[in-house]
């Protein structure tokens, strides 16, 4: 999920605003309301289920526009939409992504790609666009989000999009092994205190589940702004055995074109601000 809130000693606040969000990040974290990257709640092991659950978002309350909330009414967005888009994601039965696009015209076994946390949705929307033999999956908590990028699907009337409400870990939980072709987390919240350090998605514990699903040869990629993240980033993704830093151990890769630059991302580098890229290939 991906996008930085607001980020103060308060992490159970509901109230903050877009422009607050905004000025509290380097560069947009790949969405317009300031979104966590994705997504999810980090579940226990089985041997430890009852012991508390750490979130890794805070979802908050954020305007929708009349686009966004037509989206998520009207029965023409329907086919973007795999689960209930208000409220908390109910993700019963959703147990492979690839049965979805099994009536399109890609079809089931086209390459497929999943999106924790797409924001706004407009970069996820502009890769779908650019690849339309590909499949995309997006999840998200966050619904102007979700509404905005059904919405942005429907005008452009693809057929290669499918968008899930709800949380990313309990997704792959529930996905079969060997799943997915790429997996995209482009901005996550950096929970930049110590003391939310256990808060950040990308963990040894996470990111077993992650690439529990990536097939043989399949991408994880990520993408922050935030430097202290970046070097957490490789050093747990460097030190876990599944996965090769396609730039070479302790190295970041050059964005790739296929990942578009927001507006804010582009603004940052203006300011001088930095953007790491990684991209790891499962063993």
């Amino acid at each position: 999920m991906s996008q930085h809130p607001d980020i103060n000693d308060n992490i159970d606040s509901t109230n903050t605003t877009d422009e607050q969000k905004v000025l509290s990040t380097n560069t947009e974290s790949n969405t317009d309301i300031g979104i966590e990257a994705s997504i999810s709640n980090e579940s226990e092991p089985e041997e430890s289920k009852h012991l508390r659950i750490v979130n890794t978002f805070m979802k908050r309350r954020t305007h929708m526009n009349k686009n966004a909330e037509l989206a998520l009414t009207a029965p023409e967005f329907a086919e973007y939409l795999v689960n209930n888009s208000f409220g908390d994601g109910n993700l019963d039965g959703i147990d492979n992504l690839r049965t979805l696009f099994a009536d399109s015209p890609n079809g089931s076994e086209a390459p497929l790609t999943l999106e924790i946390g797409f924001g706004l949705g407009d970069s996820f929307i502009e890769m779908a666009a650019a690849e339309p033999s590909r499949n995309f999956v997006g999840i998200e908590v966050h619904e102007p989000g979700i509404g905005k990028c059904a919405y942005m699907a429907g005008t452009q009337a693809l057929t290669n999009v499918k968008i899930i409400n709800g949380d990313a870990i309990q997704l792959l939980k529930q996905l079969p092994e060997n799943h997915i072709d790429r997996i995209q987390l482009y901005f996550p919240d950096p929970w930049q205190k110590k003391r939310h350090h256990k808060r950040r998605f990308v963990s040894a514990e996470r990111m077993a589940i992650v690439t529990r699903s990536l097939k043989q040869g399949g991408w994880f990629h990520t993408a922050t702004d935030w430097e202290n993240y970046a070097f957490w980033m490789v050093e747990v993704l460097d030190g876990f055995t599944d996965l090769t830093n396609q730039a070479g151990a302790g190295h970041f890769t050059d964005r790739p074109d296929f990942r578009p630059m927001t507006k804010f991302e582009r603004r940052g580098i203006n300011s001088g601000h930095g953007v790491w890229d990684l991209i790891y290939i499962k063993d």
